[in-house]
């Protein structure tokens, strides 16, 4: 009689689901005989314009270098995002995507006894990395499907060790501003790890989002976290980052996986950092593409929830599975949430612009049909 080991994982594992990423292009083409060609895939919240050039140029440099080992360190990357984020190299934490940064922490901070806070309608990773070390997620309920950062700071007790907040929000895109967020972090206890998931900050401008990093020299217990996968167009090499004190950088040092993040990727940021013709041209897509998806949103009497990431909530005002299955079928690829407590509501990731109107145009067919 074979073992069941799933009943031998820890219990925090046991009563995990795996993370359900977007689906891929080539297997909803396998799966319905579609062209791959023809398929939009707006499911993800990836960079539509492709990688920088020079980030490509940066690649096919480090190509050779294959049979070597990565820098462990990842010294030049670290210098550079030093040096663009006003900190010394110590208080830089490289991560395998910033996913990665949110999975070290709850492994070096995280236990059974011990709980982290984060609010309803949140990234799904929160709970994930909570739970899989067998410590306990404390949902807060959202306000105006955004965190609720006082009732976040009521849910904080003694065994609390860490608390995780985005802004903007995914899959939500809320956001919160400068004079809230000092606020909160003014109010959370020191012993609590605060980590701001800033994954979309690049695509606003100006003082449209607080930055994260402008309160680290007063909050000893603050950690902002950030990725190349978005605006730097970088998702397939996963690289992402985490600054903080240097006494956190080094705590989480200590359970980073050697070599976690790869030559190529490290090359690639690197060059992508110089790059701030690439961002700006994010950045105006995003903000074209947003307008776009609302104003068709408008004409097809669609509510949707504001956002100031790369992507946006869209209320099909019924469950929203049977329109996704029948948009799939349009070859259009969008993002159900239903697991994330939004039966009613798509996310859609802002695409190029016939991209967006191939979406459009697909979701006025399948309401005409529903």
């Amino acid at each position: 009689m074979s073992c069941d080991f799933l009943t031998l994982a820890q219990p925090g594992v046991q009563k995990l689901s795996p993370y359900v990423p977007g689906k891929p292009v080539d297997e909803l083409a396998r799966e319905l005989d579609l062209d791959p060609t023809k398929i939009v895939k707006l499911a993800s919240n990836e960079n539509p314009l492709g990688p920088s050039p020079k980030a490509l140029e940066a690649i096919r440099a480090e190509l050779a270098e294959l049979t070597r080992y990565p820098d462990g360190n990842g010294f030049e990357l670290k210098r550079k995002l030093a040096e663009r984020c006003g900190v010394a190299p110590t208080q830089v934490t490289l991560g395998n995507g910033s996913n990665d940064i949110l999975e070290l922490v709850a492994r070096a901070y995280l236990a059974p006894g011990l709980n982290a806070v984060f609010s309803e309608h949140a990234f799904a990773v929160y709970p994930i990395a909570t739970q899989a070390v067998g410590a306990q997620g404390k949902v807060v309920p959202a306000k105006d499907w955004g965190h609720d950062l006082d009732a976040m700071l009521a849910a904080i007790d003694d065994d609390t060790r860490v608390v995780f907040v985005a802004n903007p929000n995914n899959p939500t895109g809320t956001w919160f501003g400068a004079q809230v967020l000092a606020d909160f972090l003014a109010r959370v206890p020191e012993h609590v790890l605060v980590v701001l998931d800033e994954a979309y900050i690049e695509y606003a401008e100006g003082d449209e989002l607080p930055d994260g990093l402008e309160y680290l020299s007063r909050h000893a217990n603050l950690l902002v976290s950030r990725t190349f996968s978005k605006a730097y167009g970088l998702a397939a090499l996963r690289v992402g980052y985490g600054i903080s004190s240097a006494e956190i950088a080094d705590v989480l040092n200590r359970v980073r996986q050697p070599f976690n993040v790869n030559s190529l990727a490290l090359a690639a940021a690197c060059a992508a950092l110089d790059d701030a013709t690439y961002l700006a041209e994010s950045r105006r897509l995003n903000d074209a593409g947003m307008a776009q998806l609302e104003e068709g949103f408008r004409k097809l009497g669609l509510d949707w929830i504001p956002s100031k990431g790369n992507f946006i909530a869209v209320n099909m005002g019924r469950d929203a599975a049977p329109l996704y299955q029948a948009l799939l079928r349009e070859g259009v690829i969008v993002r159900p949430v239903g697991g994330y407590g939004m039966p009613t509501y798509l996310r859609v990731s802002i695409g190029l612009p016939e991209e967006n109107q191939r979406f459009l145009d697909a979701l006025s067919k399948v309401l005409d049909r529903a």
